[in-house]
């Protein structure tokens, strides 16, 4: 049979299925060898359950996993045709001719190969095959199985019905399947978890009804394998063990938790010190405010963390006015060096560049600029620096020492989507297309290390591009979305998908990024959802400060941003527990309420932390539609109570939010600030 795999319909008759050739064996008491035809498959059983690879000795180069896991004895039993091994809380059985398995934790069905049967065959998809395009492994879903995760993804919160790709993108938008930030990880309320450990791209036919809508497919595009599988009995659960495998997230700053200002862009310093100067005479909250991509760097030779000496001689008496005024400042930076700076010379002779494999000189990478339109300044050929070699990592990171000499206090880490060409090649011999997810990862954790290393005000970052262990170096945000009402709900929907994905913090482009539309009314209520996400930032094209939209949108937006502070203290405590949990700031219904399903197909609506629960406006006119959980709930600022377990709809005004707490609940509240430096230590309770 052909082993080719089709990815939009496959032949699953032209797909060999993997047959134990031999008796399983164990090659020590904690490893359990199968034989088949594509070689012999290794499992073991720790407390993150089940692993299943084929190469027990691949080493883990690129640090996905902050801990190995502690493998535990195996009792190996049966034969060929149907073996048993046991180990703790599971069991394993293996089956013969075609190899599949289930396995059981606590004597209860965990996950099993997919049932998915035929006419003259056991399996109409193969449970385990290898395929020109990679390894196959085809899991059972039960009939009315919702499977989340899997990254930052736009569509529905329930992946099933779903064909989704583990592969990194400059997405342009938030609109498809294509996302900046992903990851091989999924979980099924039913308890079940999948995650697979790999840089490479993974395809997730997920009930994908063109291949079989009751089985999950998992195509891993690489000749290695290492697969997890375990239970958890809650989401929340589920979370805190994929985080502890890959990493928790640090607690960000308080100053980070404040209101983020940004454009695309300020064109010099007059113009950022003078809305600057305009924030704090308008007395905006507001502690951070960001120089952009060509805010501050020559687009001709950038990057080599320079300022543009045409418009910042002396960046110093800028950075010092920011400061006096109480601003943090965010800098912008991507990975590459332009082949007109002098830096590119010598990172390609040093070899730190990423290689041409044809040529065995640094890969100049062109830059296709046809989907931005006059959106973005014609970019040169450059460079993408490596960092799997261990000196060009180094360089980068302490190249960040001057900027926070001078005052930043952050990294705005942008792109990272570049690698995608098999014949780039890294210094540690993997392709481009190998590299090309787990490189977001590199790059995140080597500006957090600068971060750490250097910045007096505590490490943070936004980067846009993410794989698994990036939620290690917080935060990310949600790239380019279009300024318009589905941008807006796209981007909820990310947050909450990325926070089901490991990933606890989280901000978006508020008023989203291309086409300036100067909607007031979607500003507004994309500045109210905002207010309830680990981040706030106030970014596009054109200006984001309120009072550009007009008055009514100001003083709505004024509103929102004065709650924001009052709830630091909230977010704080929030904050920090998701670094003790996994546990995202914004929480999806499934997420939040596994075991009050009819809250779960409300995807828009999300709880904020532990006690609030929001529902954004996604609509233009105020209109909302929601679903409360059991219980009675008081309607935020107000002696409203609302009992539970009921569908409404309801029209807000322009300065309305509808957010919620269970009654019985408090959240402390801080005072009226424009910045985090101020005395916030006056707080108090909501409800009194």
């Amino acid at each position: 049979m052909s082993n080719a795999f089709c990815v939009t319909e496959p032949d699953w008759n032209d797909i060999e299925a993997a047959d134990i050739t031999e008796q399983p064996f164990l090659s020590d008491d904690k490893t359990l060898i199968v034989p088949t035809q594509y070689g012999e498959l290794s499992l073991s059983i720790s407390q993150f359950g089940l692993r299943i690879q084929n190469d027990v000795n691949a080493a883990d180069n690129f640090g996905m996993l902050v801990q190995a896991p502690d493998k535990q004895i195996l009792v190996l039993s049966g034969d060929k045709s149907h073996s048993t091994v046991a180990a703790g809380d599971y069991r394993l059985e293996i089956f013969a001719s075609p190899l599949h398995f289930k396995l059981y934790k606590n004597d209860v069905l965990v996950q099993q190969s997919a049932t998915d049967g035929h006419f003259v065959r056991q399996h109409r998809l193969p449970p385990f095959a290898k395929t020109d395009k990679g390894w196959l492994v085809s899991l059972e879903l039960s009939y009315d199985e919702a499977v989340y995760g899997l990254g930052e993804k736009w569509g529905k919160l329930d992946k099933r019905g779903q064909l989704i790709r583990s592969y990194n993108h400059d997405a342009l938008g938030v609109n498809a399947e294509k996302s900046y930030k992903n990851t091989p990880y999924a979980w099924s309320p039913e308890g079940w978890n999948l995650f697979v450990h790999t840089p490479a791209p993974v395809t997730h036919g997920v009930g994908y009804a063109l291949w079989s809508q009751r089985a999950y497919v998992c195509l891993v595009e690489d000749n290695l394998l290492d697969l997890f599988l375990f239970h958890q009995d809650s989401p929340a659960q589920s979370l805190k063990a994929y985080s502890e495998l890959t990493g928790f997230a640090p607690t960000p700053p308080t100053w980070s938790l404040g209101v983020i200002l940004s454009k695309a862009y300020y064109k010099d310093a007059d113009e950022l010190l003078a809305v600057a100067r305009e924030v704090r005479e308008k007395n905006m909250p507001c502690d951070v405010i960001t120089l952009d991509g060509r805010a501050w760097q020559d687009t001709d030779t950038r990057f080599a963390f320079e300022w543009d000496p045409k418009r910042y001689a002396d960046p110093q008496p800028v950075i010092d006015e920011l400061k006096a005024l109480g601003f943090k400042i965010c800098v912008w930076e991507y990975p590459m060096i332009s082949v007109k700076n002098p830096l590119y010379k010598k990172a390609a002779d040093k070899g730190w560049l990423i290689k041409d494999k044809r040529t065995g000189e640094a890969y100049r990478y062109e830059w296709d600029l046809s989907p931005f339109g006059e959106v973005l300044t014609p970019l040169p050929d450059s460079g993408i620096l490596d960092f799997t070699h261990p000196d060009a990592y180094e360089f980068w990171k302490t190249s960040h020492k001057p900027l926070f000499d001078l005052g930043v206090d952050m990294i705005k880490a942008d792109f990272g989507e570049q690698l995608e060409d098999d014949n780039m090649l890294s210094y540690s011999g993997d392709s481009g297309n190998r590299l090309h997810n787990v490189y977001s990862m590199l790059y995140n954790r080597c500006v957090y290390e600068a971060a750490e290393a250097y910045c007096k005000t505590g490490p943070f970052l936004f980067s846009r591009s993410a794989w698994t262990g990036s939620q290690r170096y917080p935060s990310q945000w949600g790239g380019d979305p279009q300024a318009d009402w589905h941008g807006l709900a796209a981007s909820i929907r990310g947050s909450l998908s990325w926070g089901m994905s490991g990933g606890p913090f989280f901000a978006t482009d508020i008023g989203g990024f291309y086409k300036d539309t100067r909607d007031a009314e979607l500003y507004v209520r994309w500045a109210q959802a905002s207010v309830f996400s680990a981040h706030m930032r106030l970014h596009g094209i054109g200006p984001r400060e309120p009072w550009s939209y007009g008055d009514a949108a100001s003083n709505a937006v004024f509103e929102a941003l004065k709650l924001r502070y009052k709830l630091i203290p909230y977010l704080k405590e929030t904050a920090e527990k998701a670094s003790q949990t996994g546990l995202p700031v914004q929480r999806a219904m499934a997420l939040a309420f596994p075991d009050q399903p009819l809250s779960h197909g409300f995807e828009q609506q999300f709880m904020c932390g532990d006690d609030l629960l929001v529902v954004p406006c996604v609509v233009p006119g105020g209109k909302i539609k929601y679903y409360l959980p059991k219980g009675e709930w008081i309607r935020f600022g107000t002696d409203e109570v609302v009992q539970g377990e009921q569908y409404r709809e309801e029209i807000l005004a322009l300065n309305e939010v509808a957010v919620f707490i269970q009654k019985g609940s408090r959240i402390v509240m801080g005072p009226d600030v424009q910045h985090t430096d101020m005395d916030m230590s006056n707080t108090t309770h909501w409800p009194a």
